[in-house]
């Protein structure tokens, strides 16, 4: 083929891909709907992958081309499109969470000064976000709801409710997760519940709290910290059910320090949680190699300054370490702890939450997160070194991956 000929193939190619580059920077036609328009504009103007958002605008156009959607459709309509196109960008930290669920009340508590502005208008008179309920999470599955979570020391736990049993109803009504508590707070509820596949419901009385999302994790951290004496070893265990309170690992810390972890030979430390955030560096608690110490005055108590754990550490994991969790987890097997339990999220992103007309959330990742060089966890996750299965329904509470790590840390004490 002469030069001649290789050139008029090359410029008929880059003639026929032109109008397909155009469609592609194009920025997708409006649908009139001022919820959904926004939620498109955002991602237009703020995902952190451009390559991505040819992809994504050509589900937009999809989702306005295939039924109506304008300023009357309906809340459902509206929904279905939203989530249809976000998914469109497979990537973790991107959704819309609405304040009919427990997730909207706490992702506007950890992205609070995203959303300053709005903040008393949303939870007056004061703008501090919190939402009527009783600190437990249920997930559908298989057509039934169970509880996917228990926050330790919480409503729920205190009157028994264990995670794997079957929500059936809330003071005889389907189980919302905001409104069946709503108007109900300082009084109780009952739940009607299934602990066993095929056994008879039984009714357990909860009582509904004002819960403030960031203080319940706290208090969840502080609530879980516990100690097992196994073969004259004390083995200590605490929660990570976020890395986004603000005195999360503070309490960690304190514990280890001075407080009722001071003396174990060995610690489990669980990143099964709820959300992850935090410091990039969390995981210097348990790694670091800065020496613990105290700022002593003249007078007064000793202030702790800095805590590093120098002990044996065995760590659980599951698709609830995500984000800062996740990176967490990556930390500590990167320094030969050993992880037990199931892969973690593989959702490694920064995100960032904005407001919608309707004051729904919508969370847009809008960061890479990259680790040394060239190692990303997004879509990928942190294999354990000790896989352990977690069977949810009719669990009755029974907690394999927290048996195994403690074994594992018992083998560790014993010198296997």
């Amino acid at each position: 083929m002469d030069i001649k000929t290789l050139g008029f193939l090359m410029a008929t190619a880059l003639h026929l891909l032109q109008p397909l580059a155009a469609m592609a920077d194009e920025a997708p036609p409006k649908s009139g709907n001022a919820v959904f328009d926004r939620a498109v504009e955002l991602v237009i103007d703020n995902f952190h992958d451009a390559s991505a958002l040819p992809r994504f605008s050509a589900a937009v156009r999809q989702e306005i081309g295939t039924g109506p959607l304008n300023a009357n459709s309906s809340e459902t309509r509206v929904d279905k499109a939203i989530d249809t196109v976000l998914a469109s960008l497979q990537a973790s930290h991107t959704g819309r969470f609405e304040p009919d669920t427990i997730a909207y009340f706490e992702l506007a508590d950890i992205f609070r000064f995203a959303i300053r502005n709005d903040m008393r208008r949303l939870f007056p008179p004061d703008g501090q976000v919190s939402y009527p309920g009783i600190g437990m999470i249920a997930e559908p599955l298989a057509g039934s709801l169970f509880v996917s979570d228990v926050y330790d020391g919480s409503p729920a736990a205190r009157a028994g409710i264990l995670t794997g049993d079957e929500i059936l109803s809330v003071d005889g009504a389907p189980y919302h997760e905001i409104a069946s508590f709503s108007d109900k707070v300082g009084r109780t509820v009952e739940i009607r519940l299934r602990r066993d596949a095929g056994a008879e419901p039984t009714t357990v009385k909860v009582a509904v709290e004002r819960l403030r999302p960031l203080r319940t994790f706290e208090q969840a951290i502080e609530a879980s910290v516990g100690v097992s004496e196994q073969n004259g070893k004390r083995i200590g265990y605490v929660r990570l059910w976020t890395l986004s309170a603000p005195d999360g690992l503070d309490i960690v810390a304190r514990e280890m320090a001075d407080g009722r972890l001071k003396d174990v030979d060995g610690m489990v430390v669980d990143l099964r949680g709820r959300w992850g955030g935090g410091p990039s560096d969390a995981a210097e608690l348990f790694v670091g190699d800065t020496p613990t110490f105290r700022l002593i005055p003249r007078k007064g108590e000793a202030t702790l300054a800095n805590m590093r754990w120098q002990k044996p550490v065995v760590a659980i994991i599951d698709e609830g370490a995500r984000s800062g969790l996740e990176l967490f987890a990556y930390a500590l097997k990167s320094n030969g702890i050993p992880l037990v339990g199931a892969r973690t999220a593989g959702a490694l992103l920064a995100g960032r939450a904005y407001l919608l007309p309707d004051d729904s959330l919508l969370e847009v990742a809008v960061s890479d997160a990259v680790i040394g060089d060239d190692v990303r966890l997004e879509g990928i996750g942190v294999a354990p070194d000790i896989p352990v299965a977690f069977s949810l329904p009719y669990a009755a509470g029974r907690d394999p991956q927290r048996d195994a790590a403690l074994r594992e840390m018992q083998r560790i004490l014993a010198g296997g």
